[in-house]
């Protein structure tokens, strides 16, 4: 037995098939995230010797659409022994942009922060890349680059 749906519900699934076909894609949008260990190292500052332990992680987030990025961000995260470091002193993150080639085209250098931080971070303004290939952060402590983290823009 056939059984039929009212004409009143035949309408509205028509009207609603109709609405997703008049209705423009979403737009796509890309992201990536990624963490790298930041290795333990010693170094001096005002003649004090500072270690920073095992237990850091140095984080770039970038989001965006091909060339375009909207938002970018990169920063140490420390847990276990790491959180009971006294910081990081006289720290300065990075982001460099390279072609595909490998061959870096632009620096967008940070300030360098003489107060010592447990969770240094840094966020970037969005911008449009001129061509295509990775977008890095570095984490750079007493002018040493320590850790970097990149990603790939691809179309």
């Amino acid at each position: 037995m056939a059984r039929h749906l009212p004409a009143r519900a035949r309408v509205t699934t028509v009207v609603a098939a109709a609405v997703l076909v008049l209705l423009p894609p979403a737009q796509a949008h890309a992201g990536a995230i990624g963490s790298t260990p930041v290795a333990t190292f010693d170094y001096e500052v005002g003649g004090v010797l500072m270690k920073i332990p095992t237990g850091c992680m140095f984080t770039h987030i970038i989001r965006g659409e091909g060339r375009k990025i909207t938002y970018q961000n990169a920063s140490v995260d420390c847990g276990f022994v790491g959180a009971l470091n006294a910081g990081f002193c006289n720290w300065r993150i990075d982001f460099t942009y390279a072609d595909t080639n490998n061959k870096t085209y632009k620096t967008s250098r940070g300030k360098t922060h003489t107060k010592c931080e447990i969770h240094p971070l840094r966020d970037n303004a969005p911008q449009t890349l001129p061509r295509y290939g990775k977008a890095c952060a570095h984490l750079n402590i007493n002018g040493v680059r320590r850790v970097s983290q990149c990603h790939h823009i691809t179309k």
